[in-house]
């Protein structure tokens, strides 16, 4: 696909409004007296790369929302709050929007097999990768998103992406909050954050937050209003410990108790279901994180970190999506249940440079790593016409070593390089006696040239090399032996095992931080090759639907970003984060034939738009306007039905009092009917199992009311 005129027209519609805005503003600026009093924009700080630095000084496309983004849009979920990076979009098919997609890759679904994210998830340290329910926003200082390939510094996990969040930091000095909020759908939330030094060197955080909410479906069947509930717990404790002047240890606990309901499809494809065995969406789950520091030795710091995950989780819907008598003797009944275990053992060792050494003549920073990661995912799936419970095993093991240098060439030019080598070995058995053992190795790594063009202001180029792990087809493996699918032997034989993917990319890009003219301004374009694409794909036959995955031939996703904030004066603040973005496959052939060659790749909309505007009424009194725009997208690429293009509308009233903040919000104002996953196939008895685009609905409007007390 081109990148259309639509998207063309609103980019420049926009871009051009901003940028008359931001000329008139900043002549305005430059005229004020030098007396005048201004508020001025605040640096950020990017975390979760090798090295804490400042945004302006990360040669890669990073956003970052603060936590002050994140409470105006009274996000309590990552879903909430993704709509504000360029080109990242999200798919639902569970209570929330679990899978990420950035660029135009990523996954939609998970059902038998087990997967490999393309877009990672990590929370104060803690790889939550696939696990996407656990991103909970409550007391998260900042959440990172790191858009390209990320393998370098993340491995496997992060081929297209990273989804990295922060919660508050410990401190010695006592801070906290306490939040209330009330919304539509009877919904109501209520959290605590408190920070304090135990003794002189011990400083500990820890947050509680429960969220719940009847959701947004009504089952008309079953005369309930809760069928896609929310109802979700979190705990974070958070310590940092001066151990010696040597030595720091920084402690992390994560507590998640998700029991979300899942009854989000409608024969009728409305907001009405008519299922009679609603599922549900949970995730309960233990993590803890110890990352120890030294810095006694002169010419370098070691870093040493240690994880445990433990998740179990249930995927379960009522599969008909209807109930028994729906049409007599046309109907079936019939539910599917997915029941997962994860235990996950992370260790990681680093060692980096305290100071730059000469190597070649020339000023170096340098590090060195080692990781290690064991996972291993049981399934056990409880499905009505299963004679008996399957259930398989899928341990992964992955080593890694990684390095980089960071080289200083002249005052203004840096030339930083690094490499990822990765092996994972994979063990799978399950119930119907499938065993396989898939292994190999995979290379990533990254390289950019940055140039100074005047203090916290540069233009880079970049490129980088992503990978994500091969896999096993188990389900496809499993049903070779059926009668109606003996003649797909050989075909499904071959797909057993799929090979490891590889995204390269190459980026040029502009960031600015400008304080004296209280401006942020990120500037990029991207040009991206996929290889080995892993893509779903299936086999149907005699009303037998196997899926599997396959290594497609190729395809390319290639687009610009932008992003400014802008503080004009002290009362008043835009914001603008734009993607346009442009997918193709090279060659991607379906089982019946058809090459999808020069069409758009799923869940790729060739625009995104987040743009709004803070204003000071009075003393206090603060009015947030935000607009979300999206293009309309593939929803799978196995079949042709779309979204629609759409425009959501939020706003904030926000009144401070002392340390009091009470707010009076609204998001999708419009209540604007969007959707966020979509599948192509009959269901309906009463249509006789004719073929239709059945949808999920994203958030209808939700209006609230939210009190804060910060100390």
């Amino acid at each position: 696909m081109k990148i259309t005129r639509t998207s063309l027209a609103v980019a420049t519609a926009l871009s051009t409004a901003l940028f008359t805005a931001l000329s008139v503003s900043t002549i305005a600026v430059a005229e004020e007296s030098s007396t005048d009093t201004k508020k001025d924009i605040e640096r950020i700080t990017v975390t979760g790369d090798f090295r804490s630095r400042g945004i302006e000084d990360v040669a890669a496309s990073v956003s970052v929302l603060s936590a002050h983004d994140l409470n105006n849009r009274a996000a309590a979920h990552i879903e909430s709050a993704l709509m504000m990076a360029p080109n990242v979009n999200l798919a639902s098919g569970a209570s929330r929007a679990s899978f990420i997609q950035i660029r135009g890759i990523g996954e939609r679904s998970q059902f038998v097999d087990p997967i490999n994210p393309s877009v990672g998830l990590v929370i104060d340290g803690i790889n939550y990768s696939g696990l996407g329910a656990a991103g909970t926003l409550f007391d998260i200082g900042q959440v990172e998103v790191f858009r390209g390939p990320q393998s370098t510094r993340f491995g496997a996990d992060a081929m297209a992406g990273m989804v990295y969040l922060q919660s508050e930091e410990a401190t010695y000095a006592p801070s906290g909050q306490v939040e209330t909020m009330w919304a539509n759908y009877n919904s109501y939330a209520a959290g605590v954050a408190f920070g304090n030094r135990v003794t002189n060197n011990l400083a500990v955080r820890g947050s509680l937050y429960s969220n719940v909410s009847d959701g947004f479906m009504e089952n008309i069947h079953l005369n309930r209003k809760d069928t896609q509930d929310i109802d979700e717990l979190t705990l974070r404790l958070n310590a940092v410990w001066d151990v010696s002047d040597d030595w720091v240890l920084q402690l992390t606990y994560h507590r998640f108790d998700i029991d979300n309901g899942y009854d989000a499809f409608s024969l009728d494809r409305t907001r009405e279901t008519l299922s009679d065995t609603p599922g549900r969406d949970t995730l309960d789950s233990h993590a803890g994180r110890i990352a120890a520091t030294y810095t006694g030795a002169t010419g370098y710091e070691l870093q040493l970190f240690a994880s445990y995950l433990q998740a179990d989780s249930e995927y379960s819907f009522d599969e008909d999506w209807a109930f028994e008598g729906i049409r007599p003797g046309w109907e079936y009944n019939s539910f599917d249940a997915y029941f997962r275990e994860r235990d996950q053992l992370e260790l990681e060792s680093r060692l980096l440079s305290a100071a730059p050494i000469s190597l070649f003549g020339v000023q170096t920073d340098w590090l060195v790593g080692a990781y290690f990661q064991q996972r291993d995912q049981d399934l056990t799936r409880e499905y009505t016409y299963l004679d008996a419970p399957f259930a398989s095993t899928y341990d992964t093991e992955r080593t890694a070593a990684y390095a980089e240098l960071q080289q200083t060439l002249t005052e203004r030019l840096r030339l930083t390089y690094g490499l990822r080598w990765e092996r994972y070995s994979n063990q799978y058995l399950d119930s119907r006696g499938i065993a396989a053992a898939p292994s190999d190795s995979a290379l990533g790594g990254r390289a950019s040239l940055e140039y100074s063009l005047a203090p916290m202001q540069q233009a880079y180029a970049s490129l980088t090399r992503g990978f994500k792990g091969g896999g096993v087809n188990g389900e496809a493996l499993g049903r070779v032996e059926d009668r109606n699918l003996e003649d797909h032997r050989e075909f499904l034989e071959s797909r057993a095992t799929f090979a490891p993917e590889y995204l390269t990319s190459a980026e040029i890009g502009y960031k600015a931080f400008l304080p004296d003219y209280n401006l942020r301004v990120h500037l990029n374009a991207f040009y991206s090759w996929r290889d080995d694409m892993q893509v779903n794909a299936y086999v149907e036959r005699s009303a037998v639907f196997v899926t599997y995955l396959d290594n497609a031939s190729d395809g390319k996703n290639y687009g610009v970003e932008a992003q400014f904030d802008y503080l004009p004066s002290d009362s008043m603040r835009v914001f603008l984060n734009l993607g346009l973005l442009a997918t193709e496959f090279n060659d991607l052939v379906l089982q019946d034939g058809t090459n999808l060659a020069g069409r758009d790749q799923a869940h790729a909309p060739s625009y995104q738009v987040n743009l709004g505007t803070e204003l000071l009424l009075r003393e206090g009194l603060t009015l947030r306007l935000e607009m979300d725009a999206r293009d309309k997208f593939y929803y799978s690429n196995s079949h042709d039905e779309q979204s629609e293009s759409y425009q959501l509308f939020h706003a904030r009233l926000n009144y401070q009092w002392q340390n009091w903040e009470f707010s009076l919000w609204a998001r999708n104002l419009f209540d604007k009917d969007y959707t966020t996953r979509g599948f192509y196939f009959g269901n309906d008895p009463r249509k006789e199992y004719t073929p239709e685009n059945y949808v999920q609905y994203g958030e209808p409007r939700r209006v609230g009311i939210t009190a804060r007390y910060r100390f």
